[in-house]
C-alpha cells in the first residue's frame, strides 16, 4: 500500500483512464442547473458532459459550490485512519475558497493524528492545468518520491504552468464580470476572440484580443512556443468546452511547430464550464514563465 494518497478536485478535469491509472483520488465538487444538484465525477464517457453543454447552449444556468471544511475533515479522516499521509493539490485559492476550507481541515485533524502528514498546497492552477500539475506529481509518486519532495515540486513549478484559453461565448465572461455588456455584444458582432491566461495570483485575466476564431487558436499555440521549456520533453493537455476540433486542431499545430512528448485532451468539466461557457480552448504546459 502506497504510504501517500494524492488528492484533488473535480476542477481538475482529468480524464477518468488517468485517474484510474495514476490512482488519484478525485473529490467531486457540485453544479446546480434549474435547482437540482448534481456531482461532477470523472467520467468514463461524454455522455453526460456534451448534455451539460446543450443545457448551456439552450440558455440554461449553471452555478457551482465549493467543498467546505467538514467535508474535508471527513476526506482526511478516511485516509489518515488507515494510516497513510495526505497530499492535497487544490484548485487555485484565487478563483474558489476550497484551498482554505482544506487547510482549516488539515489544521483541526492534526492534533488527532500528530505522527500523519497533511500537505495541502495551493496548485494556482485551473482546469487542465490543475491536472497536468496532479499528472506530474502521481507520476513522480509513481517512481518512489516522497509526499514533501512530490509537494515541493508542485510549489516550485506551479508558476511554470502556463494556462492560455480563448473562448468563443463572450456573454459567460460578461456574467462573470470579465467583460462588459458593450463589449460583449460589440465583440460578438465583430467576431474579436479574447486570449486569457492565469496569472501568478491564480486569477483568470483577459491579456489580448484577436478577430477570428482561428486566429485565436493559432495565438494559443505561438504563446506555447515562445515560452515552452524542453517540449520534446513534456506531456502537455488541451482542454475544451464541448468543441474537440478546435482542441484536436492545437494539438495538430503543437506537434507540428512545436513538438512535445504527449498530448491529452480532455473536456472541461462542469464546475469551471460553468464560468467559462461552450466553446472555451485551453492549452496547458510548462514555460518559463507563465
Amino acid at each position: 500500500m502506497q504510504d501517500y494518497i494524492i488528492l484533488t478536485d473535480s476542477t481538475a478535469d482529468l480524464p477518468k483512464e488517468l485517474v484510474d491509472e495514476l490512482d488519484i483520488q478525485v473529490e467531486p465538487m457540485t453544479y446546480i442547473i434549474d435547482g437540482k444538484e448534481y456531482s461532477d465525477q470523472p467520467l468514463e464517457d461524454d455522455v453526460a458532459i456534451r448534455g451539460f453543454y446543450r443545457l448551456l447552449r439552450e440558455g440554461k444556468q449553471s452555478t457551482t459550490s465549493q467543498v467546505n471544511q467538514l467535508r474535508f475533515e471527513d476526506i482526511f479522516d478516511a485516509i489518515l485512519k488507515q494510516g497513510q499521509d495526505v497530499l492535497y493539490i487544490a484548485f487555485s485559492s484565487a478563483l474558489s475558497g476550497t484551498a482554505e476550507q482544506a487547510t482549516h481541515a488539515a489544521e483541526a485533524l492534526q492534533p488527532k493524528y500528530p505522527d500523519r502528514k497533511i500537505i495541502v498546497v495551493d496548485s494556482l492552477c485551473a482546469s487542465l492545468g490543475e491536472g497536468m500539475m496532479v499528472y506530474y506529481a502521481a507520476n513522480m509518486r509513481k517512481e518512489g518520491k516522497s509526499i514533501d519532495e512530490v509537494a515541493e515540486f508542485v510549489r516550485s513549478q506551479r508558476l511554470h504552468l502556463c494556462h492560455w484559453f480563448t473562448v468563443d461565448d463572450l456573454n459567460h465572461l460578461k456574467r462573470g464580470g470579465r467583460v462588459s455588456p458593450t463589449a460583449a455584444l460589440v465583440g460578438t458582432m465583430l467576431g474579436i476572440k479574447p486570449i486569457l491566461h492565469v496569472d501568478n495570483e491564480g486569477r483568470l485575466i483577459p491579456v489580448s484580443k484577436v478577430r477570428g476564431r482561428r486566429k485565436s487558436l493559432d495565438d494559443l499555440v505561438e504563446r506555447a512556443r515562445q515560452t515552452i521549456i524542453d517540449p520534446e520533453q513534456q506531456t502537455v493537455f488541451i482542454s475544451h468546452g464541448d468543441c474537440e476540433q478546435d482542441a484536436l486542431y492545437i494539438k495538430q499545430q503543437v506537434m507540428e511547430k512545436i513538438g512535445v512528448k504527449q498530448i491529452y485532451i480532455n473536456y472541461i468539466g462542469p464546475v469551471i464550464g460553468s464560468h467559462s461557457g461552450q466553446g472555451t480552448v485551453a492549452l496547458f504546459f510548462f514555460g518559463s514563465k507563465r
